[in-house]
């Protein structure tokens, strides 16, 4: 460093104006909170509209569709929201910085339930009754204004993650155009008879008041603990009872049925009082012991078997109370037989359809018990405890086992979902089952085990899409009846109006408004009145893609040039949200693959692992998180800590580490370029990097700086994200800890020479190459860095680094063989560090000899690179370092044992005696290690055959690594240890004369106390630390001037310096 300070001197006596000129380069801040730069960069870009300009540059070039899961405005984003928009920023800006037109319309998701149900708390009330009762169209209206309370909260938190989107012309799904597009395709699917009203079992939420679609169900299954039952049902004429398991106790009042497995054998079992009916293979784990078993029978032998039924609050109209036989009982779990009540579920309903069973549903719309029963007004799932009760009291309850099960709860209010029989609209989504999963197989899944997996398992179990909602905030269904049974599809604004008498010229495409309108039926002449249903509002965002743009009404041209996506990401429980929606309308209405890619993100958790959770109290505010860390620093988190679709354990620590490893360095490499180019008042466009001049550390460089761009480029077309990250990091660790540190004596020459010159370009080159490289995933700190290098010296430059190119890879730059030597050395270089490390062998001190086992052997150059960052003497490549290591044998009992019996003994004993070394060698060149015992037999001995367990030879520390070892001669003559000593005094020395505030060209007297070891060292090497120390004299046995007690390798002393 005296180097550096003397030419910082001579500088400023060469130019005593120096502080007074015009700064070419604004000064870099040392600190690394980058919050504060990062809202100026912001404002940078709104200012300039660098966004805007960013779209409009790449006009009419080739077009990269991208498109934005919207989310609802009503909700507050979350951490994982900032994973979202990062991967959907950073995939954008990278495709534009490639010459692409990338149009990114931002979406809003405007209708369902979460917004109803908002409403309902903001009115306090509670229901569909009183909704009713307050009106439908005040509430509509709140319902709309409702979705706009956090829109500000989500455009703040979007620039401040640095995600570009156009949201002053986004999409709405209310919009009258938006849902008229929607009606056009729901008339295509009308018309290839897809849509159909069915009376079904449904998912249904009795809080809403209405079913779910099954991708919905699937977004709310919680583990519960639950109370099930097994039931005696009292055999007709017989004194003998069928037992019968239900996970559902509530829909028993509800039985009309029992159901065997008409293939399974089943029992007649005494068991103390009690005689029953049960599948033999469950006898054993229902009844534990004491049981003894009468007759067998098959199920289907007990096929019509009556029995009483456990209530009698209804007298059905058909034969009921017997048992059934179907092949999905199974004998998992229960008694082997099943109670039947057809209302509550597929299954049942099958079986009742069959045997032409009674509807029997004691449980309303509410999700209450019905009048007919004893808990009228009971909510049927905490109707089970009473039900057990009455059935106890009566004598017919066996047993009510807990039960932990996965159970659907309703994904927007957290309600207990029933499966109910109830009349409601679907879209057969099994008839195009086949053109699903082949419009399917087209796309690229980012894992692709998630589009064969679980996303292709849900197609192949495809359900037909229960598409219609009892509610008020939604897509009107677009189905008129007419008394007369006639029902007709309405596609267009413009054919509601050539149909209705009475539709209003501005009509607004939502209840209460399209309520009233009628139409004239073709058939009867009569007037037709729409259905009452809304639809589910996945349909809105699944028909996204042409509806965001008006389609088939205009804008025709602009959606097959945005048709199919080139590019969509969420998270993984999107696989049956938004991704098979928008699979299943475009497949429905097109029969195309709706995005040619998809990235799936897995979740944000805590930093244990745990789901994040408000109630946990380890949920993270993503404000608090980017006012701490900068959205630069939790972008950088989230491509560097794993691949985008495994789960992210979000904390502090793990952020800053990201941050520390990366930004921290690229900045503090920035600043280092900074310092001196402002000092020299270097101009780099006055320049150009020749070749001829350069170093060969300086041609590693460039060769490394375009391998890594090329590994980038390749890396984020093929959406391999975390392998373009890691490629940065390390470049830019290489950049700054490698050739930064080695080649910083270049800068601090006083003149302006051409090695100093090339050290300034070939610099600056990398800085400003891997600056745009980066910039679509730091886009924050990058542009900091162009303004500052780039548009400081060229105000010609592109405003933006956003508005730059990517860069374009060099291949004559690139020398493969010189990046395979300069990997060698660093890793040589790693493995030594780590050598005197273990060794216990401080840098300071020079070691004689290492001894290196490399592919090939580097030059001469490369070791003299070796020798001089481990302070080593000599390099030795050798082919065979075995002599380094000691090895023992003994032999494998297990293998050996059986062959060689009593011989085993001796085999141990020549083990011990032989040459581990040689051994080792012989075995690895042969595979097979050869004993002579002394009957003659020669015993041939895998590695299999032994135990083999290493050791270092004494004065050497072997290390290997990614076929590399590296040898550390530990052994330090006299001499060696002197110069380590000679090299820790002169590094105390130094750091006094920092320490008391020197004058970088003062003379110094140096005071040495305390160590006759020491005074002896210091007059034997006296020239050597007066040259480096600017030392005159020497004063033995006291102390003045700054003084410090040090410990040397052991050795205490108190040493004092003095300006002399």
């Amino acid at each position: 460093m005296v180097a550096f300070f003397i030419y910082l001197l001579i500088k400023n006596i060469n130019d005593i104006n120096f502080y007074e000129e015009v700064f070419m380069y604004k000064k870099v801040s040392t600190s690394l909170n980058f919050v504060e730069r990062e809202k100026e960069i912001e404002k940078f870009w709104e200012e300039n509209k660098i966004f805007e300009k960013s779209l409009e540059l790449r006009k009419g070039d080739k077009t990269y569709t991208f498109y934005d899961g919207p989310p609802t405005a009503n909700g507050k984003p979350h951490i994982g929201h900032v994973l979202t928009r990062v991967i959907k920023d950073m995939v954008p800006r990278y495709r534009t910085m490639k010459g692409y037109d990338v149009p990114r319309k931002a979406g809003w998701d405007t209708h369902g339930l979460p917004v109803e149900l908002e409403v309902e708390k903001l009115l306090g009330i509670n229901g569909k009754e009183q909704i009713e009762t307050y009106g439908l169209q005040p509430f509509i209206e709140e319902c709309k204004k409702s979705v706009w309370k956090y829109k500000g909260m989500w455009e703040d938190f979007s620039k401040t993650v640095g995600f570009w989107a156009d949201m002053e012309n986004p999409y709405v799904t209310y919009d009258n155009n938006f849902i008229e597009s929607e009606w056009w395709a729901l008339k295509k699917i009308w018309e290839k008879g897809l849509l159909y009203k069915g009376f079904k079992i449904v998912p249904y939420c009795p809080r809403c008041g209405t079913p779910l679609s099954s991708h919905e169900v699937a977004q709310g299954y919680k583990d519960v603990k639950e109370k099930s039952a097994i039931v005696r049902f009292k055999v007709k004429d017989e004194d003998a009872y069928i037992l019968a398991w239900t996970t559902t106790p509530w829909t028993l009042p509800s039985n009309v049925a029992l159901c065997v497995n008409p293939k399974e054998t089943y029992v007649k079992v005494k068991h103390g009082e009690y005689t029953y009916y049960m599948a033999e293979a469950l006898v054993e784990t229902v009844l534990k012991e004491n049981f003894e078993i009468l007759e067998r029978f098959t199920g289907k032998e007990l096929e019509y078997k009556e029995y009483e039924p456990l209530f009698r609050f209804v007298n059905p109209d058909k034969k009921c109370w017997y048992v059934t036989c179907d092949t999905y009982v199974t004998l998992t779990d229960g008694t082997g037989v099943v109670h039947i009540a057809p209302a509550f579920g597929e299954d049942d309903a099958n079986v009742g359809r069959i045997y032409d069973l009674p509807f029997v549903q004691l449980v309303d719309a509410k999700g209450e018990m019905t009048k007919e029963t004893d808990w009228a007004g009971v909510f049927c799932k905490k109707a089970d405890k009473q039900i057990l009760i009455d059935l106890d009291k009566k004598g017919l309850l066996f047993d009510a086992p807990n039960y932990e099960h996965s159970y659907p709860h309703c994904w927007r209010c957290d309600t207990p979902l029933i499966y109910y029989a109830r009349e409601s609209w679907f879209i057969k989504m099994t008839a195009v089952k086949e053109d699903l999963i082949k419009n399917n197989n087209k796309i690229n899944w980012i894992p692709k085990s998630i589009g064969k997996g679980r996303f292709g398992d849900w197609l192949e179990n495809v359900q037909d899409w229960g598409i219609s909602r009892d509610r008020y905030w939604g897509t009107p269904l677009n189905v008129w009846e007419c008394e007369c049974g006639h029902r007709h599809a309405i596609g267009s604004i413009a054919e509601l109006k050539e149909m209705s008498p009475n539709c209003p010229e501005n009509i607004e495409l939502h209840r209460p408004y399209i309520d009233a309108v009628t139409i004239t039926c073709p058939h009867c002449g009569k007037q037709m009145t729409r259905v009452k249903e809304v639809i589910d509002c996945w349909f809105d965002s699944g028909s996204m893609p042409f509806a965001q743009h008006h389609y088939p009404f205009e804008n025709e041209d602009l959606f097959k040039k945005q048709f199919p996506a080139d590019f969509i990401s969420e998270a993984v429980d999107q696989t049956r949200g938004w991704f098979y929606s928008l699979l299943a309308v475009s497949t429905l209405i097109f029969n195309e693959a709706p995005y040619k890619n998809v990235i799936v993100l897995g979740h944000v958790q805590d930093e244990n692992g745990q789901k994040m959770s408000k109630s946990k109290g380890n949920a993270v505010d993503p404000f608090d998180a980017l006012a701490t860390y900068g959205a630069d620093a939790i972008r950088w988190y989230f491509y560097i800590n794993s691949a985008p679709w495994l789960p992210n354990r979000f904390h502090g620590k793990a952020v800053l580490e990201g941050q520390r490893k990366f930004m921290s360095t690229l900045w503090n490499t920035y600043a280092f370029y900074v310092l001196y180019a402002e000092i020299d008042q270097f101009d780099p466009t006055k320049y150009t990097l020749d070749k001829e001049k350069m170093t060969v550390m300086d041609k590693w460089l460039m060769s490394k700086l375009n391998t890594v761009v090329k590994g980038v480029d390749e890396n984020l077309s093929d959406y391999k994200l975390l392998e373009a990250a890691r490629l940065l990091q390390d470049f830019v660790d290489e950049l700054s800890n490698w050739y930064v540190r080695r080649s910083r004596e270049r800068f601090w020459v006083t003149d302006m020479t051409e090695d100093k010159i090339t050290a300034y370009m070939t610099l600056y080159t990398a800085l400003i190459t891997i600056a745009k490289t980066a910039a679509p995933m730091i886009p924050f700190m990058t542009e900091e860095i162009y303004q500052n290098l780039v548009r400081s010296v060229d105000k010609n430059a592109p405003e933006s680094i956003h508005l730059c190119d990517f860069p374009v890879v060099d291949e004559t730059a690139i020398d493969r063989d010189l990046e395979a030597d300069m990997d060698e050395v660093l890793q040589v270089v790693t493995l030594g560090r780590a050598a005197r490390n273990a060794a216990n062998i401080k840098n300071r001190q020079p070691v004689a000899n290492i001894y290196v086992k490399a592919g090939h052997e580097v030059g001469e150059l490369y070791q003299n690179i070796i020798k001089e960052e481990l302070n080593i003497k000599e390099i030795h490549f050798v082919e065979d370092t075995s002599q380094f290591t000691s090895y023992t044998f003994k032999p494998q009992l297990k293998t050996l044992g059986q062959r060689y019996g009593k011989k085993v003994n001796e085999i141990r004993t020549l083990l011990a005696e032989i040459d581990g070394s040689k051994a080792k060698k012989q075995l690895d060149e042969t595979g097979v290690l050869s004993l002579t015992l002394s009957d003659g037999e020669v015993a041939n001995l895998a590695v299999e055959d032994l135990l083999i367990e290493s050791g270092q030879t004494e004065g050497y520390m072997p290390l290997e690594d990614r076929g590399i070892v590296v040898v550390l001669d530990t052994k330090l003559t006299p001499e060696l240890i002197e110069e380590g000593f000679v090299r820790e005094i002169i590094s105390k020395i130094q750091s006094m004369r920092k320490e008391a505030d020197f004058n970088v060209t003062d003379h110094i007297v140096l005071y040495e106390e305390g160590n006759d070891k020491l005074k002896e060292i210091i007059e034997r090497n006296a020239a050597v630390i007066k040259n480096d120390t600017l030392t005159d004299e020497f004063v033995f046995g006291t102390t003045e001037g700054f003084a410090q007690e040090f410990n040397v390798n052991g050795e205490k002393v108190k040493l004092g310096v003095k300006v002399k």
